[in-house]
């Protein structure tokens, strides 16, 4: 059995794979699992409250972990280490980047691929190996485009007093937004990125509405002019992939962007890689091996 785990920081979803069968299963959702932000007893108690992922580790043989927060050798390390604890069978345990899985569930040809999930990220792919022009400095310095940056904006404007009145009543309606609630759960949270990025849930629930469009966009643009751009040259010649729940939701207002800059539209929305990755090592199990060759 195979242990596929597609981690970002808001939730970590895991599917138990049968390749002899070429079948899943069973399929596994707990919290986020983000090294870089959370400590080995947080990724332990992950783990142990899922009474699922107890309940295989005597079958797993391979473990495939892709994650937010896994672009160091010090977050492996901290994965590998509490994964071990629990699948001590494991001949062969893999960390990598959450943008490996997003690449490999757009194309293994060349091509330039985008996150825009809670956190955001951009890589070209030359079908062999990733190349990322920027360094990312997480989600206090960057993250254009996210959930994050888009939840930061939308309570940026609530409270500088900038929403429109129907979109505050209703802001006001759905979330508790007492000054000192928020401002506690900004700086004592293991996770800010996470709490930030649940507010753009809002946003593509009101998408209608002229005010959000262009808040959207903003962050869209944002992302476009300080990541995406870095990419041109490829652009010309090559697909161009955007994955991701905010990416999905947003799929309108990023081809509108990409066109105001002179970029050829988006190939392929996907908004769950997990998924796409597994039909696609269905159809073609050495897939695997490619992913870490």
């Amino acid at each position: 059995m195979i242990l596929i785990a597609d981690s970002g920081s808001t939730k970590c979803d895991w599917i138990v794979f049968n390749v002899n069968q070429s079948n899943i299963q069973s399929r596994i959702r707990t919290k986020g699992i983000n090294p870089s932000i959370l400590k080995k007893k947080a990724i332990h108690k992950t783990i142990r409250s899922s009474k699922e992922l107890i309940a295989c580790k005597e079958e797993i043989s391979f473990i495939y972990f892709f994650g937010a927060g896994c672009n160091n050798e010090k977050s492996k390390e901290k994965i590998q280490s509490v994964l071990l604890h629990y699948y001590s069978n494991a001949k062969k345990i893999e960390i990598q980047e959450d943008i490996m899985l997003a690449v490999l569930s757009a194309s293994i040809e060349p091509s330039v691929v985008c996150i825009l999930g809670t956190g955001s990220n951009c890589c070209f792919f030359d079908g062999n190996k990733i190349e990322k022009r920027i360094t990312s400095m997480g989600y206090l310095l960057m993250d254009e485009g996210s959930g994050n940056h888009l939840g930061k904006q939308l309570l940026k404007a609530y409270y500088f007093n900038e929403l429109p009145n129907d979109l505050k009543f209703s802001f006001e309606k759905e979330f508790n937004l007492n000054s000192d609630k928020v401002l506690s759960k900004l700086y004592n949270s293991k996770t800010p990125n996470k709490y930030l990025a649940k507010y753009a849930r809002f946003l593509f629930t009101n998408i209608e509405n002229s005010y959000v469009q262009e808040l959207v966009a903003s962050c869209v643009s944002e992302f476009i002019n300080k990541q995406l751009i870095t990419y041109k040259e490829e652009l010309e010649k090559k697909p161009l992939y955007f994955i991701g729940s905010v990416a999905y939701h947003a799929k309108k207002i990023i081809n509108e962007e990409l066109a105001k800059n002179n970029l050829k539209p988006v190939t392929l929305f996907i908004r769950r890689p997990l998924t796409m990755f597994i039909q696609k090592i269905q159809n073609n199990p050495k897939l695997l091996e490619k992913s870490f060759s």
